[in-house]
Parts: structure tokens; sequence; C-alpha cells
């Protein structure tokens, strides 16, 4: 059932809708509707409050000054909320005519009021940022403006560099009076592009706004008009398709560009330039380009000193030199999608924020703390207060030497307590340096860029040993790899190129994808960190396009590229491209520019930096050369054997000179040439294999030992000079997992079993439980 509301309280709803446009607020508050109930002369209201005893305007003055102390403290205060006074008592009637008058002033409220934000206005408030590095673009832009003809500049620069500061900081030195005499008067209108073109529904409405918006700006004469993202005004509103069938905003604006009625100052992106402007040759024409590029890291410096005040009030922190320094650097080097000072600013911004959302948890959990004390602690506290009141009680007489300023004497003391009280509860202000600033950036690009801790070192040092518990025999891919992490991680490696560019040659089976895998995982953090592409898949020409994307007009545009994309997401990776040898020529030129420059564009233009990645390829060529210098070599001393192994290895050198172009390998880094693996190594690579298959079992609840006899057996089974330690894996299958699975499945064991895996008296593999001593094993100690 609908209950209707009386003719009087929608007379109290109508004055309260008054109230709070009046006082500039965006929402009606009960205080609204106490004021509109107090001060609207009505019958009803009125000989109720007089049998409470009520005075309305005493009680309307309390909801006002409740209603503004509420808004003060929530930090959202309009400009008229301060300056409202209560009116007197309006007629009954008086709210809807007045309503009425609010309606239609709105209505009659101008385009230029409407659509656009006074920029001079704000900045002589104070809230415009100060504009710092900008001097020659602003002065440029004064230039272009006061000329007689053509006074329209337009900035282009990427997204993020500044083009929007410019205009503000104009506005600022019209406020401060630092312009010629032709700028004093007039004002810069910011055009909100969105608010203008939203709700246009019914044909023709957008053109309307814009002509009465320039026909505003013609009769004000003293109005600049700022259109920040100018794109998207050109071009909207369109009718019909096709060339010449274009009646878009940007004819509207041409004849009073043209006349010089509408002066305005344009910001947009180049690429938008070029797709909007450069096609409509009579448009571009009117307006006087400036280009604005990404400023220097020493000038990105000086802008976020002259904002630093800015954002430590709003964050209540303060932020070190060193701080705004690593701001810059580590935006500069690890977010390269984006663009200076831009990126710096929301850096140190972001880290503000974090600094004091931490402060705020530490206190949370000291308050919680405080809940957890025990009565005793409590009565401890107590009793401390209580001995310090004694002392400053006793110590009153001290600050009076006559009785007569006994008073002063007792305020005295009074008055220190008071400013003891006042600086325990001034916080003090939260520090940020650069490892807050660091983290920041860390999680932002996925980047460890945190300076170096004692963990760090610790990890960086035990590099060498950690990669050779996963790589049994090579020694010096182990150091080359080694090399290049240390270098990066430390910042001696040049910034512009990967981390490191190696190229990994050898016979099949000696560790080249495994040495690739234990460095994704013991550095970047785990083996998801590594990017593997078979170069197999892309032996044919048209598969080159799978790397960057397909260009346009072929099918797949629009489609990511394999490399590219996966790079842009995960920046901090290895790449590993096994078996280099197989892809097209075609991929080399692209590698070119990877190795040399970090970067690569994919088939959208976007720009994919590669200068946190370590690129590895492995490659088969050069094997037979290896397995060849392996028989000549036999039974040799260990100075022979190196000796061999340099002859081996310059063999393997001029066999890459052949297959590959010299411009490729005189861009990488280092060319590492494996060697085969020897029967002796093949144990220690059998233990690491043992490992995997009892991490395996452990998840079902099962042990497993090992014999050495049984080792012995499985080396001798697996071990194949041309084929390196895969045949080993295979007879791990074949000899454990397979008997092991089957087991399993038939009941033998069970979770909490250890299985014992030993050979018989005829040489042939068994298992038993632990406990169960049926087989004479050679060292049943011994496990892996």
């Amino acid at each position: 059932m609908d209950i209707p509301f009386s003719g009087s309280c929608k007379r109290v709803f109508e004055v309260a809708v008054e109230f709070s446009r009046n006082m500039g607020c965006s929402f009606i508050s009960p205080e609204h509707l106490a004021l509109a109930l107090f001060t609207l002369d009505d019958p009803t209201t009125n000989s109720l409050l007089r049998s409470l005893g009520a005075d309305p305007s005493q009680l309307a003055s309390v909801a006002l000054t409740r209603l503004q102390a509420e808004l003060a403290k929530d930090g959202r205060e309009p400009a008229g909320a301060s300056s409202f006074k209560v009116p007197k008592k309006s007629p009954a009637g008086a709210g809807r005519s007045a309503f009425s008058k609010s309606l239609n002033s709105k209505k009659e409220k101008g385009a230029l009021d409407q659509f656009c934000l006074d920029l001079t206005t704000q900045a002589s408030g104070g809230f415009i940022d100060p504009i710092i590095g900008r001097e020659e673009e602003i002065e440029r832009v004064v230039q272009i403006i006061c000329r007689r003809t053509k006074n329209n500049p337009i900035l282009l620069g990427e997204a993020g560099v500044g083009k929007t500061a410019i205009a503000e900081g104009l506005a600022l030195r019209i406020a401060n009076g630092d312009v010629p005499i032709y700028l004093v008067a007039k004002r810069i209108m910011s055009l909100d592009v969105g608010l203008l073109i939203a709700g246009a529904k019914e044909r023709g409405e957008l053109e309307s706004r814009v002509t009465s918006l320039i026909r505003e700006v013609r009769e004000a004469g003293d109005v600049i008009l700022f259109i920040d993202e100018v794109h998207n005004l050109i071009g909207s509103g369109t009718v019909g398709k096709g060339k010449g069938a274009g009646l878009d905003i940007g004819n509207l604006l041409k004849p009073p560009l043209a006349r010089g009625e509408l002066q305005c100052i344009a910001a947009t992106t180049l690429d938008e330039h070029r797709m909007h402007f450069e096609k409509d040759k009579a448009l571009a024409r009117r307006f006087q380009p400036i280009l604005v590029e990404e400023p220097s890291q020493d000038d990105a410096v000086k802008i976020l000193l002259g904002l630093r005040e800015k954002y430590e009030t709003y964050h209540k922190c303060k932020f070190t030199l060193e701080a705004i320094n690593a701001a810059v650097y580590l935006s500069a080097r690890y977010i390269p999608d984006r663009q200076l000072p831009d990126k710096a600013i929301d850096l140190i911004d972001e880290a503000g924020s974090r600094a004091r959302m931490e402060s705020f948890n530490r206190k949370k959990e000291g308050q919680s703390s405080i809940l957890l004390k025990s009565p005793d602690e409590y009565w401890q506290e107590i009793r401390a207060a209580q001995n310090m009141h004694e002392v400053v009680s006793s110590n009153q007489m001290k600050y009076s030497p006559r009785q007569e300023n006994g008073s002063a004497a007792i305020k005295a003391p009074s008055e220190d307590m008071n400013e003891l009280t006042s600086e325990l509860q001034v916080e003090e202000p939260i520090v940020v340096g650069t490892e807050e600033i660091a983290r920041v950036a860390s999680l932002w690009s996925g980047i460890p860029v945190q300076q170096l801790t004692a963990d760090d070192r610790k990890l960086l040092v035990g590099l060498d040993d950690e990669l050779r518990k996963h790589v049994i025999g090579q020694d010096d891919a182990v150091m080359a790899i080694s090399r290049a992490v240390k270098r990066s991680r430390v910042g001696l490696n040049d910034p512009d190129r990967p981390i490191a560019t190696l190229l990994f040659c050898g016979p099949t089976g000696v560790g080249k994808t495994e040495l690739t895998k234990a460095l994704a995982a013991s550095y970047f953090g785990s083996e998801s960190a590594m990017l593997r592409l078979d170069m197999s898949e892309y032996m044919e020409r048209h598969t080159v396009s799978k790397l960057i994307g397909s260009p346009p007009g072929y099918i797949g545009y629009g489609e990511t590229g394999t490399l590219t994309e996966a790079v842009r997401r995960k920046p901090f990776t290895v790449v590993l491209l096994d078996e280099i040898e197989k892809a097209h020529p075609d991929i080399f030129n692209i590698l070119l520019q990877i190795f040399e420059d970090g970067h690569l564009s994919d088939s959208q233009g976007r720009r994919v930096s590669f200068k946190n990645t370590l690129i590895v390829m492995t490659s088969n060529v050069g094997s037979t050369s290896i397995s060849k210098g392996r028989r000549s070599m036999g039974f040799m001393t260990e100075d022979t054997e190196s000796s061999s192994y340099v002859a081996m290895k310059s063999l393997v050198m001029e066999e890459l000179k052949a297959f590959f172009r010299p411009e490729l390998l005189n861009r990488i880094d280092e060319m590492v040439v494996f060697r085969p693996l020897e029967k002796t190594q093949m144990l220690a690579i059998l233990d690491i294999i043992l490992q995997e298959v009892k991490g395996r079992l452990l998840a079902l609840g099962i042990g497993l030992e090992v014999s050495d006899a049984m080792k012995d057996l499985i080396c001798e089974e697996g071990y194949d000079k041309s084929y390196g330690a895969r045949p080993l894996r295979r007879a791990v299958t074949h000899l454990i997992e397979d008997v092991i699975s089957e087991a399993i499945l038939f009941g033998e064991y069970k979770p909490g079993d250890t299985i014992l895996m030993d050979i018989d008296a005829a040489g042939k593999p068994c298992m038993s439980h632990l406990n169960e001593k049926v087989v004479q094993l050679s060292d049943p100690t011994r496990t892996f």
C-alpha cells in the first residue's frame, strides 16, 4: 500500500533541496531536512514545536553547525558551506517557488560554465601543483597565443610527458601576472570533452552544444579554451561514411578558428594527431604544433622535488632525496612502457600510500597488543603514572616565589603536562626511502629491484654451487651464466641490452636445457619464469610472424605475438630459444635488434623491452666435432684433456661461423661449448634423477632407498656416449619406476612403507620392504 506525501512534507523536501544546492553539496543529509523543517513557516510544525517549548531558529543553528562540522571533518566541505547562514522563516509556498527558481537557474547555466573548468581560478586558489622544467614549452605557447592569426597551439607528446601540466603552468603564470599585457585579463577554461558529448542522444544535439560553446567564448572575449585529448572531440558526431561524407565537430571548429573568434590550446598524442589531424590539412594548418618531449632524468628529479611537499602533506610522510632519485632511476629503467615524469610521480605517490598504510597497520597491531595485556601490567602502568603525578605536584612551588602567584604556580605544571601531551599526540612523520620506492617498483614490474640484502648476496655468491647441483660436468657454462647474472644484479652491465645473450653448443643430452631451467628456478624464482620456444616450429618463412604477430591485412592480425606478448607481461624472465639452428634465417633478423638494442616492436606498434631478460640459445651445431674430439681423447692426463678441449672448442667455433652470420655471432656475449658426459659423471646425474623419483613417491607416502649395486646397474644400462644423460633417465623409468608402479597397483606397498631396490645373486634388480632383510645388500646404509 502506497502512502502519499502530504503537501507540507513535499515542501520540506523542496526547501531541503534548495539548501543543499545553495551550500554546494551534491547530496541531501538529515541536517538539510532539519534546516528546511525548522525554517519553513508551517502552522502544524510551529504548533508542535511551541508545545514542546523548542526554539526553531536555535534548532536550525544547531543543525547547520553540525552539518558544517561533519563536512569539515570528512574533508569535503564545499565552497558555499562555510559562508551559509540560517535563513529567516519562509512562507509555506516558498519552497516550491524557490525550487523552481533553482531549476530555472540550472537550465539557464551557460555552456561555458556547464562544460568547462576555469584553470585560472583554480591556480589562484592554489589547487594546481607547481610546474617545474617546462619553461621553454610555456614560453612557446605564450608566443603562439600572442600571434595575430593562427594563434592556436597544439601540444603533441606521448601520454604522461606533461602536456596538461603546460596548460596549467600557463594558468599559474596568468594568475601570478607573469605574462604579457595581452594575456593578463585572459582566462584558461578547460573543456571536459566527455561531459560535452555525454547525453547527446538526438541528432544535432552535440553540434548545438558546440555552437553554443563557441558563441559564449566569442561573446566573453577573454577565454582561451584548453581542449585536452582533442582527438576525442574531432570526429565525434560524424554523419555518413566514406570520403567527404563526414559532418563532424572538426568542421564546426574550422570557421571560428580561421576568423580568430575561437582561441584554444589543444593537446593530443602523436599517433592520434597523425590519425585525425594529418588527414585533414585544413584543420591541421589552423594549429601550430609544439612537440613535448619526455624530460631527462635530471629534469624529472627537479620536477619531483618541486612536487615533494604536496605529496608529503597528503601522505603525512617525508620523501628523502635518495627516494626521489630512486623513483626516477627505477621507473626509467624498469617501467619502459610509460613516460617520465608521470611514472616517477605515480611511484612516489604509491610508495607514500603504502608507507601510510603500513604505519596504520602497525598502530592497529599496537592497539591490539594493549588489549592482550595482563591486569598486573596495567597496574604497573597506573603506579608509574601516579608516581609521575606526585613528582609534578611536588615541584609545583618551584614555579612561584610568592604565595599570591600560587595560581600561576599551580598552572605551570599543568601547562607543561599539556605541552607534553600535545607533543606525544603529534605523529612522527613516516620516512620513505629507497627501499620503499624499490618495493613498489618491484610490485609494478615483477622485477626484484630492491637493494641487495644479505640474502641476495648469499644467493649470488652461492649461485655457482646451486647450479652445479642440477647440472653435472659443465663448469664453463655454469660460470658463464653466473658471471652474467652477477653483473646485472650489481648494475655493471649495459642497461640498454639484455642481461646476457648466451649460446650453448654441444651434443644432445649434456644439460643445455637443464641448466637454463636450473637458472630460472634458482634465481628467477621458479621454472615458470622461463619462456621456452622450440625453434623447430619456426622453420617456415610464414611462421616468423608468430613471434611478433601478423602484419595488417594478413590472417591473425590483432592477435599478440608469442615472444613479444610473453615478455611484455613477464619482463623478468629467461628466454630459451631451443635448437636455434632449425629456425628460418629470417628469425635472425629479429634477434639482431633484440641482442643489440634490447627492445622489439610487435605488429601493433607496441615497443617491448628485453632489458630484463636473459636470452639463452641452444644449438647442436658442432656435435660432430665434439664426438670426434672425444674419440681422439682416450685416456689422457688432465693437462692433455684440457688442451684437447680447447682444440675441440676451436673446431666447434669454426662450424658456428660457417652456419651463423657474423653479425649474429658478434652480438652474442658468450658462446659455451658443453663437454661430453663421462661415465664417471653418470652416478652424480643418477642421484639427481632418483631424488625426483623419491619426491614423487613421498607425495604418495612411500619411501625409497637404492643400493650402490643397483645404481651401478642403472648407470651401466643407461650410459650412451652419443645421447648423453637421456638414456639414463629412460633406464630409471624402466628399472625402477615401472617396477614400483606395478607393485603399488598390486597392493604390495602402502603409505608408510619404504621400498628397498637392490640386485639379487643373479645380477637382476629386485625390491623388498626395508625392514625385511630378505636380500643381501652391498651397502644398505647408502641412500641418495
